[in-house]
């Protein structure tokens, strides 16, 4: 049985716990990792439905900006993963972010995994100068470009959408490859691109996730693509806390699950993480 790894997700506001306290309470708990969500903003228009629900949560329109928040957590950590989940890679300048995750990652002594998508809210990626139908080509462009920046003395990009002359980015991430890029999304499309170009999956399971079902698709591309599949890994972004539905996502082969922590207050949020402490993490292993 695959050990399977046990971190939170939280909306990253200035109406909950802090990254200090919370990075410091994880890790004396023994939680592997922290992921946080973005929003640079959210319009007033609604035209763009969440895919949540029909009205937009309060935590969307008062999110930190992840490496922001995330570098104080790393201060205050030394061994707890920081997660973006999701970066909103389309919306953001490509230099500028890989710039950031790789400062991130080379203070914290590579403890960063880099989580992208694409968006839904075509209201806030327009107000970025990005066009919302080809925002999986950009994110595409993006992520090849940022891995030749990483990793690369001397790097330079000509795409459809991204271009930038030979370039100097420095200083490099701690990790040799640069941190692992997951993608988030649940379409085939999505793991399609998985399969050719990232290093793991980052699936929500708001409506419910079949690990075996998904496993499996996933599975049936990365062969047509061959990529062998446990090259990528697969951590459930929003899992259930239920001891018995995580033991089966184990045993299915789920590297990571993400347990949902509300932007509550720092007193509630402190004892959820002791309620899963006690209920799960202790159990699970």
């Amino acid at each position: 049985m695959s050990t399977l790894a046990v971190g939170v997700m939280i909306f990253p506001t200035h109406t909950t716990i802090g990254p200090l306290q919370l990075a410091q309470a994880l890790e004396a708990r023994g939680f592997e990792s922290l992921f946080v969500p973005e929003h640079t903003h959210i319009p007033t228009s609604r035209k763009s439905p969440w895919p949540g629900g029909p009205t937009l949560p309060q935590e969307y329109y008062n999110t930190f900006d992840p490496f922001v928040w995330l570098s104080i957590a790393a201060a205050a950590s030394s061994q707890l993963k920081l997660g973006t989940g999701i970066c909103l890679l389309p919306q953001r300048d490509t230099l500028v972010t890989a710039k950031l995750a790789a400062s991130l990652d080379r203070l914290s002594d590579g403890r960063l995994i880099f989580g992208v998508g694409a968006g839904w809210n075509e209201e806030e990626l327009v107000n970025h100068g990005a066009q919302f139908n080809t925002r999986f080509q950009k994110l595409e462009e993006q992520v090849q470009a940022v891995k030749g920046l990483w990793t690369q003395e001397v790097f330079e990009y000509h795409g459809a959408h991204i271009q930038f002359e030979a370039a100097y980015s420095s200083p490099k991430p701690a990790q040799p490859l640069g941190p692992p890029i997951l993608i988030g999304g649940e379409t085939d499309h999505t793991l399609r691109r998985i399969a050719r170009f990232a290093d793991g999956w980052l699936p929500r399971a708001r409506h419910g996730f079949d690990p075996r079902d998904n496993l499996a698709r996933l599975r049936r591309i990365c062969t047509s693509v061959g990529r062998p599949i446990d090259e990528i890994s697969t951590s459930v972004f929003g899992a259930p806390a239920d001891l018995e539905t995580l033991k089966d996502y184990q045993d299915a082969g789920i590297d990571r699950v993400l347990l949902p922590l509300a932007s509550s207050e720092p007193s509630e949020v402190l004892r959820r993480l002791d309620q899963y402490a006690e209920g799960i993490l202790n159990r699970l292993h």
